[in-house]
């Protein structure tokens, strides 16, 4: 028990902030000081915008992107990562608080920030390197599609219609619009996004979300736009921590939320990490200090009544290409936005929804990489078939869900190409030291195959068929040095195989069977029936030489080698381990 707990002292401490962070901000705070004023007036609108997305309201995000992304930066894995409200995120949450309410979302929240920090303790970090690239990109082709499509009923300026499936209230939204336009909500909503779009491709390190947001809001408020819906009233200043919200009752119900939550907000901050430092020299993030910290941050930020959080990938790379180097940006960023909270409180109320709606609208359309979706379609068909699988998954049904569709078709298709590489090839025997003569007599008894590739379960069964079909020959020799991994049901596969060919009356004599195999061919008890009579060998000359002997003691073919017949153990030595 002591030292149990001692190890868990030891992986708690390994995971929090040590003496090289503290060195990473003396390095150049300046320049880190800027990158987190940028990347928090590019962070404004979307917390804002994904809070009211959430169906918790804009200062919810706000409180996401504060505590959160202060505690993430802290207690992360990323010296660039920025973390907050995502609209991956958001669109798990709206049928959370559909279902359970807004209290219901917070406790998920708490949950699913546990879960984090266990993941964490575990080591799991590790593992997201094993999640293929198309399923990368089908995931962020079916945020990005979800992500716009939430935004249609404030980009139109109509009532949230009711339900939880996107493409269901995108329906409603745009027949409600039909029947009563306006306008001045589409006008907006589709200007700011185009003044993004476009500024992003003149000026890339301009904040035209900001500018586009500022505008439609003195636009809006010149004009008396009553039309142009605003934000509403919002706190000057975080509320007191408090967990009222929990109601232990309902921690059953919401456990399979919560998990859903964890799994997304690990998934998408890990990528998010490993976009950052794709996109630097020399930076390499922890990812199970990553887990710890978005476990950290998402146990703290419902306490305040905040959503969910992730690492964003937007903000992430906004705030690596303003040459942030240390953690001192992502602080900055979360205390800009504080200041905002405190001082600016009903400037920001005055924003109109459209705008926020433009804001998310052009933020989907940049999610798109035209050139790695092409890339992925022309790679393979099994590659196009993942993205698309996972894209559609995610719209249709849910983001974990697609993600795991993605992984088990993926999975299964790369079974798929592993099995077609094994092959069973009918090999020439080595004539050695025979003649022309006793070399004809053996091959007319005696065939050899060789097992090229894995021989497991995907695939196993394709030689049991073949080696079914032997000829009519009184010795079969196989060849396995090739093999490269086998399997229980290899195992079994070829035991059956050897079976069947000795109720035939022939014999098989295997070669090169590495000692890593040996193990999974014993359990099975395939070993043992290789081994009858001294029938395994550690190279083939041997085999070819035992199957000789073996047919002139049965008296299949004269004693070519001029001397009377001898057992096979007598002439090898027994089995050759």
């Amino acid at each position: 028990m002591t030292s149990a707990l001692a190890r868990i002292r030891g992986r708690i401490a390994a995971l929090l902030p040590g003496r090289g962070d503290l060195a990473e901000l003396r390095r150049d705070p300046r320049r880190d000081l800027l990158a987190g004023l940028t990347v928090a007036v590019v962070a404004l609108p979307l917390a804002l915008g994904f809070g009211v997305s959430s169906g918790l309201g804009a200062e919810a995000g706000l409180a996401t992107a504060v505590v959160a992304g202060a505690l993430a930066a802290v207690f992360g894995g990323s010296n660039l990562q920025v973390s907050g409200p995502t609209g991956a995120m958001t669109v798990v949450l709206v049928p959370i608080v559909a279902a359970h309410g807004p209290t219901g979302v917070l406790t998920v929240g708490l949950m699913a920030g546990a879960i984090l920090v266990a993941l964490a303790l575990l080591r799991a970090g590790t593992y997201m390197q094993y999640v293929p690239a198309p399923v990368v990109e089908g995931f962020t082709l079916g945020i990005a599609c979800v992500i716009g499509l939430q935004q249609i009923p404030n980009a139109l300026g109509v009532p949230e219609p009711e339900g939880d499936r996107v493409l269901v209230v995108t329906w409603h939204a745009v027949e409600e619009f039909t029947k009563n336009p306006n306008w001045t909500a589409a006008a907006i909503a589709l200007a700011v996004a185009a003044v993004m779009l476009a500024g992003a491709r003149w000026r890339p390190t301009v904040p035209f979300s900001i500018l586009a947001v500022i505008a439609a809001t003195v636009v809006a408020e010149a004009a008396g736009l009553d039309a142009a819906k605003p934000i509403g009233d919002l706190p000057s200043g975080l509320p007191a921590p408090s967990l009222a919200f929990l109601d232990p009752g309902t921690l059953g119900s919401l456990l399979a939320p919560a998990v859903a939550v964890a799994a997304l907000a690990a998934l998408e901050s890990l990528l998010s990490a490993s976009v950052a430092d794709g996109m630097t020299v020399g930076q390499k993030h922890d990812p199970d200090r990553e887990l710890f910290g978005q476990g950290l941050a998402n146990l703290a930020a419902p306490l305040f009544g905040g959503v969910p959080a992730t690492g964003a990938i937007a903000r992430t790379a906004v705030n690596v290409r303003t040459g942030a180097g240390s953690r001192l940006a992502a602080l900055t960023h979360a205390a800009v936005l504080a200041a905002i909270v405190f001082a600016a409180a009903p400037l920001v109320s005055r924003i109109p929804l459209a705008a926020l709606a433009g804001v998310l609208l052009a933020t989907a359309v940049r999610m798109v990489e035209v050139g790695s979706l092409r890339a992925m379609a022309r790679a393979t068909r099994s590659d196009a078939l993942i993205l698309v699988l996972t894209a559609v998954a995610t719209l249709a049904l849910d983001l974990v869900y697609a993600v795991i569709i993605g992984l088990v078709v993926a999975g299964a298709l790369a079974l798929r190409a592993v099995a077609k590489q094994a092959r069973l090839e009918e090999v020439p025997l080595d004539r050695g030291d025979h003649s022309a003569e006793e070399h004809a007599l053996l091959a007319e008894h005696i065939v050899a195959y060789r097992i090229d590739g894995p021989l497991f379960f995907a695939g196993a069964h394709r030689f049991l068929l073949e080696l079914a079909e032997v000829a009519d020959v009184r010795v079969v020799i196989l060849r396995m040095s090739r093999v490269t991994t086998i399997d229980a049901t290899g195992a079994l596969v070829l035991k059956d195989a050897v079976e069947k060919l000795h109720r035939r009356g022939i014999v098989v004599m295997t070669s090169g069977i590495r000692a890593g195999q040996r193990q999974v061919l014993d359990s099975v008890g395939a070993l043992e029936l290789l081994r009858l009579q001294g029938r395994e060998y550690a190279g083939t000359p041997e085999a070819i030489k035992a199957a000789h002997l073996y047919l002139e003691g049965a008296g299949f073919m004269p004693s070519l080698s001029g001397r009377p017949a001898r057992s096979v153990g007598e002439e090898t030595g027994g089995t050759v381990g």
